[in-house]
């Protein structure tokens, strides 16, 4: 019998709300909507301000987070074509949840470097 969080999940739920967290938990889809919390941004923007992002995860991550109702993709029939993406309600819902997450990481990142560090050292002494 499952217990703490994982007890509230319905049995036959379980499969679908394993798929959502591993989509809301992305580390691209985490940067991608603290990046829209700003406001509408066009495609070229947020390639530009998330670190790292390829075109192609990019462009896959935007298609299902639209897929999903998270964002908005809004096509203007201009020359040169122009697409904007906006965060849904249902976006602008995860935002405290992406923002705590991210500030985590960057708060912790050194300490959790140091432990990588010291347990890579151990393990190879223990092999070696």
């Amino acid at each position: 019998m499952p217990v703490g969080p994982c007890a509230r999940i319905p049995a036959e739920q379980s499969e679908f709300i394993r798929a959502i967290l591993d989509r809301v938990g992305d580390k691209w889809t985490l940067l991608v909507i603290a990046t829209l919390q700003h406001g509408v941004r066009r495609y070229s923007d947020l390639h530009h301000t998330v670190p790292g992002i390829s075109q192609r995860m990019l462009t896959l991550t935007l298609r299902q987070l639209v897929q999903d109702g998270l964002i908005t993709r809004t096509a203007y029939a201009e020359v040169p074509p122009r697409v904007e993406y906006a965060l849904t309600p249902l976006g602008i819902s995860l935002l405290d949840i992406v923002g705590s997450l991210i500030d985590w990481a960057s708060t912790h990142h050194d300490e959790i470097r140091e432990h990588r560090s010291r347990f890579g050292q151990s393990a190879t002494k223990s092999t070696g």
